[in-house]
């Protein structure tokens, strides 16, 4: 199921639609990541030139993902802790905010913090089932903040968008259908080319684009674990605020097998899950 990038991307021009362009910041982290010959202090001088991309990097880095860094004061305390390398993941998941403007804010807000939460659900659901799925918390938090990158995408270009598809409510989220019905356009496959465009690892890409289904494993290899863990992290960001989840019944089990768990063990894995959740994110 391969993706004509190119094709896709001049239709998304012909439709309005224009992929958010890397901060500066995020640029400017890469080059100099790139030559491999820096210091801590320079890495975190750059970051600090943005003063929302570091607030969001504070609050990403207290995520269960990168527990040890909770009680970080500085950025070079965080980068310390929990490394360069997934400093850059979290440098580019705040990005995302950093790109949107003010026509969206409010939904844009709600979108962050769902986000948010869902990508420290994914990271605890990782964490437990690492050595079935070979997945890391970090490298499911970043698929979690990004897992729904096209919808800002989508909400600048479209005004009615938020309104159509009633997003300024948490617990509403785009129906592909009802999507491509109005807008002709889906929110997966454009998160999926942002997360190209962005450079985001390939199984991360193809998580992204397939995180409302569940392909067989022929079709995007290790990405389907990574798939399941957002699946079953946006399904019990929904039990936690009672709200119902309609593709659940269609994919749940599937997903609980991927993990490694029978249907059986969904209410005791939600237990153990959403106890930690709540643990860290009060602590």
């Amino acid at each position: 199921m391969q993706v004509n990038e190119q094709e896709a991307l001049e239709r998304l021009v012909k439709q309005g639609v224009k992929l958010p362009p890397q901060p500066r910041v995020l640029l400017e982290l890469q080059k100099l990541l790139r030559e491999d010959d820096y210091e801590m202090r320079m890495v975190a001088k750059i970051i600090g030139q943005d003063p929302g991309i570091t607030a969001l990097l504070f609050r990403a880095a207290r995520s269960p993902a990168f527990a040890r860094a909770k009680n970080a004061q500085t950025l070079e305390q965080i980068l310390m802790v929990v490394g360069v390398k997934q400093v850059f993941n979290l440098v580019q998941a705040a990005s995302l905010a950093s790109v949107i403007n003010d026509k969206a804010r409010r939904a844009f807000d709600v979108f962050w913090t769902r986000a948010h939460e869902i990508a420290q659900m994914a990271a605890i659901v990782a964490e437990d089932r690492v050595s079935v799925c070979n997945v890391f918390a970090d490298q499911a938090y970043l698929a979690g903040i990004f897992h729904e990158c096209g919808v800002p995408v989508l909400m600048m270009r479209f005004p009615q968008y938020c309104e159509t598809l009633h997003l300024e409510d948490a617990t509403c989220w785009p129906n592909l259908s009802a999507e491509d019905a109005k807008f002709d356009v889906d929110h997966c496959s454009v998160g999926y080319l942002v997360a190209r465009h962005w450079g985001l690892p390939d199984f991360v890409c193809d998580a992204i684009r397939f995180h409302h289904d569940l392909p067989e494993e022929k079709t995007i290899g290790a990405s389907v674990s990574l798939v399941a863990i957002i699946q079953v992290a946006s399904h019990f960001y929904h039990h936690l605020h009672d709200v119902d989840d309609p593709l659940w019944s269609k994919i749940g089990s599937r997903v609980m097998s991927e993990l490694g768990l029978g249907a059986d063990e969904e209410s005791d894995f939600f237990e153990l899950a959403s106890a930690r959740f709540l643990d860290r994110t009060d602590a």
